[in-house]
């Protein structure tokens, strides 16, 4: 599916958290409600912090888990501009532009292209 930006969007964070499925991760306590979804500030083994949505963590025996994986990635990107969507969750859209950068783009920054 096809999107056209209709509002810009600059990336928030130069380093963001990367996970994969099964890595340990900590959960700071730290929330945010985004438009009706729920975002856990969490810190990866490797030290890198961000928001993570929060179906993607298991509680374990032993601490947290990322079920899927998930980079925290945004997309800096201009209004007129035409990005593939890749998925999307809580609000979001992982997107592709046409020259190769992925990364989240905020939905409501976002207009369906028919056809």
């Amino acid at each position: 599916m096809k999107f056209k930006v209709t509002e810009d969007w600059k990336a928030s964070y130069l380093d963001p958290i990367c996970l994969q499925a099964g890595d340990l991760l900590y959960l700071t306590g730290r929330q945010d409600n985004w438009d009706g979804h729920i975002w856990l500030w969490a810190k990866s083994a490797g030290g890198l912090e961000g928001w993570i949505p929060d179906s993607i963590v298991r509680k374990t025996n032993t601490g947290y888990v990322a079920t899927e994986d998930y980079t925290a990635a945004e997309l800096t990107c201009r209004a007129g501009q035409v990005v593939t969507r890749e998925k999307e969750t809580h609000g979001w859209v992982f997107c592709r532009l046409p020259d190769g950068p992925v990364g989240w783009i905020p939905l409501k920054n976002l207009a369906s292209i028919v056809g």
